[in-house]
């Protein structure tokens, strides 16, 4: 796969190009050459990190999961989030993961740092609830929903997230679906 920068959605970001448009994981034909090269990198699992070193320091808890600790990921993560702090939340993930958040496709904390910022600029008011949905040595899946301003229309949005952390305990894969829903300001629930 090769990157390159696009903007989707007013985020500017790393994406991931595809030479062609065979199929995903179901065997159904890609409509989207970016969604076609992530979905074939991902399951034929071409995606390399960089191996943490020995100095790194690890970020509890650590892989493999059990339901205690993968729950506490989570709330480590849903805590950091409601900071919207780009830097502070970045420092979750290793410094070579690859996000796909909605149809954004990017590598990197400095682009999941950009992105954030990006993205809390526009989304005001931001508030997230996260809820472990199921957990499996170095992998958790969480359903979540968020509600944020942008003007002065009222979003809530609902998703998914698949989570892989590497053995430090830094998040080395994110990959996110959602789906925003106008609300009026009196329905927020968070």
């Amino acid at each position: 796969f090769e990157l390159q920068t696009m903007s989707v959605r007013n985020f500017s970001s790393s994406a991931i190009r595809a030479k062609s448009l065979p199929r995903n994981f179901n065997g159904l034909p890609t409509k989207s050459a970016k969604s076609h090269a992530y979905m074939n990198v991902a399951e034929l699992g071409k995606f390399r990190w960089k191996t943490p070193s020995d100095e790194t320091p690890p970020l509890h808890p650590l892989p493999p999961f059990n339901k205690k600790s993968a729950l506490q990921k989570v709330k480590n993560a849903e805590n950091a989030w409601n900071s919207r702090d780009p830097q502070k939340v970045s420092m979750a993930y290793s410094e070579d993961t690859v996000w796909r958040n909605r149809d954004s496709f990017f590598r990197g904390r400095e682009a999941v740092k950009e992105f954030l910022a990006q993205k809390w600029a526009q989304e005001k008011d931001y508030k997230l609830r996260k809820h472990l949905w199921a957990y499996s040595g170095k992998r958790i899946s969480v359903r979540f929903e968020y509600e944020f301003r942008d003007g002065e229309k009222w979003f809530r949005a609902h998703g998914i997230e698949l989570w892989e952390f590497d053995r430090k305990g830094y998040m080395r894969w994110r990959d996110m679906s959602a789906a925003d829903v106008e609300i009026e300001e009196s329905t927020k629930r968070l």
